[in-house]
C-alpha cells in the first residue's frame, strides 16, 4: 500500500485530509460550507459528527503512539516527527480508507484491538465511510450515560433524542456486534490463526475499511466468502 511513502509528509498528508472530509458524509459537508463559521448554528448531527470525529482521531492517533512508539517492526525506527505522522495517519485510516503506512501484521495486539474498535464505528452517515457511523457509536454513548446519571431523558447539546432514535442505535450496534461475533466464531473455526487477526480481518471487512494483517490470502474458501 503506502509503506513506501511512510516518511514522506507529502504524500500522507493530503491523503489524510481527503479522508477524514470524505468521511463526514455529504450532508454535514453541505452543511458547513453554508454554516462553517458558526458551530452553534450546526444542526446536532452535524455536530455530533464533527465533534466525535475529531474525538476518535485524536484517540486513536495517542493509542498507536503510544502503542507503537518502540516497536521496531512499525515505527520504532522512526525519526518522533514520523512517528508522530505515521500514528495520526493510522488512525485516519481506520476510518475506511484502507491504505497503510506500516505493516499493520507486525502491530502489537492492543493496537489491533484498539484499531477494531475505530474500524467498527467507522464515519459519518451518507459518506463514503463504513461502520456503524459515529452518530451511532456517541447515540449509544449518551444513552449510556443518562442510564447512569439516572435520567429519563437522554439529550444532546441541549436537544432530546427521541425513543425511536435510541432503538435505533441500539439495534444497529447489536446486530453488527452479532454478526462480527458470528462471522469471527466460524473463521476461528475453520483456520489455526489466532483470535485477534482473525477479528481484525473480520471486522475490517464488516466496515469496508480494507486494512489486513496479511492473512485472508491463506483463508479457507469458505473464510473468504464470510
Amino acid at each position: 500500500s503506502l509503506v513506501r511513502f511512510a516518511l514522506d509528509p507529502v504524500v500522507l498528508l493530503p491523503l489524510t485530509v481527503a479522508i477524514i472530509v470524505s468521511g463526514l458524509g455529504f450532508p454535514v459537508i453541505n452543511e458547513l460550507r453554508a454554516e462553517w463559521r458558526r458551530p452553534d448554528q450546526w444542526s446536532t448531527h452535524a455536530r455530533l459528527t464533527v465533534f466525535g470525529t475529531l474525538g476518535l482521531l485524536v484517540a486513536g492517533f495517542a493509542a498507536v503512539a503510544l502503542a507503537e512508539w518502540n516497536n521496531g517492526a512499525t515505527i520504532g525506527d522512526f525519526t518522533t516527527g514520523a512517528k508522530l505522522l505515521n500514528a495520526f495517519t493510522h488512525s485516519v485510516m481506520t476510518r475506511t480508507a484502507g491504505f497503510n503506512a506500516v505493516d499493520v501484521g507486525q502491530m502489537r495486539p492492543e493496537t489491533l484491538l484498539f484499531t477494531d474498535g475505530l474500524m467498527l464505528i467507522g464515519g459519518g452517515s451518507a459518506g463514503t465511510a463504513g461502520g456503524i457511523k459515529v452518530t451511532t457509536f456517541l447515540l449509544l454513548g449518551v444513552v449510556v450515560w443518562a442510564e447512569i446519571r439516572g435520567r429519563s431523558d437522554v439529550t444532546v447539546f441541549k436537544r432530546r433524542i427521541c425513543p425511536d432514535v435510541q432503538r435505533q442505535a441500539l439495534a444497529v450496534v447489536l446486530m453488527a456486534v452479532g454478526i462480527v461475533s458470528v462471522a469471527t466464531l466460524a473463521i476461528l473455526s475453520m483456520t489455526t490463526f489466532p483470535l485477534d487477526r482473525v477479528l481484525f480481518e473480520v471486522i475490517s471487512a464488516f466496515a469496508t475499511v480494507g486494512l489486513s494483517t496479511g492473512i485472508t490470502a491463506d483463508l479457507p474458501p469458505a473464510a473468504k466468502s464470510i
